[in-house]
């Protein structure tokens, strides 16, 4: 699976749980302002800091937000001596927020992650062997009989992937240089360098030689 995507996938995800907090942490604040408030006012009507039946009756009825009543809850903060401080639940929160776009983004995060699984299973390595010798199509590599990957130039991997894609592994010396170098009038000597550094590599990685039929053509063969 290309990078692309898992990295579209992070940002779905950072970006709906942004959304989602930020709706959250305003409902919050929203709450525990009306909460404030409406203990501030149930005490000034009662003219005492005694948290009784009433002063929860009181609490309920100077509640802006209507679904806090019966939700929030009066509790005593010690640290301040025995005073009386709202308390709502986080679920209570997250409910009252506006969580319709957070919960689009998230949709599209599931199926976004949907699709990278299904991108994944479909992208199956095709893996070619031959004489010790494996390429797989799907990354273009190659590796070698220790399963180390075989370090090429782009000019020989080109050529590589040429052997492996003949069906007899041999190449004429037109097919390669019209395909390597289909601008160059005589690339006789460029294919001759390119072979003879070739060579060393793929016999230490494979038991595979590049024999020449007289330069006419050259194969790719198992020993």
């Amino acid at each position: 699976m290309k990078h692309q995507y898992v990295i579209v996938l992070f940002a779905l995800i950072i970006t709906s749980s942004m959304v989602s907090f930020t709706s959250y942490r305003a409902t919050e604040r929203e709450v525990n302002e009306d909460m404030s408030q409406a203990l501030a006012l149930a005490l000034d009507e009662q003219q005492s800091d005694v948290i009784s039946a009433d002063t929860i009756q009181i609490f309920n009825r100077y509640l802006q937000i209507e679904a806090l009543r019966g939700n929030a809850l009066l509790a005593v903060d010690t640290r301040q001596g025995f005073c009386p401080r709202p308390h709502c639940s986080m679920a209570t929160i997250f409910a009252l927020s506006d969580q319709r776009l957070a919960m689009v983004l998230w949709m599209m995060t599931m199926l976004w992650g949907l699709f990278c699984l299904w991108k994944r299973r479909k992208q199956v390595p095709i893996i070619c062997g031959y004489g010790g010798l494996v390429y797989s199509e799907t990354d273009r590599r190659f590796f070698g009989l220790k399963g180390e990957q075989v370090k090429l130039t782009p000019m020989q991997q080109q050529l590589m992937e040429m052997f492996y894609m003949s069906p007899s592994h041999l190449l004429t010396k037109k097919e390669i240089c019209d395909a390597l170098w289909p601008k160059k009038e005589d690339a006789s000597e460029t294919l001759y360098t390119l072979i003879r550094r070739l060579k060393p590599i793929v016999e230490q990685h494979s038991n595979l030689k590049i024999t020449s039929d007289r330069g006419r053509a050259y194969e790719l063969k198992d020993s």
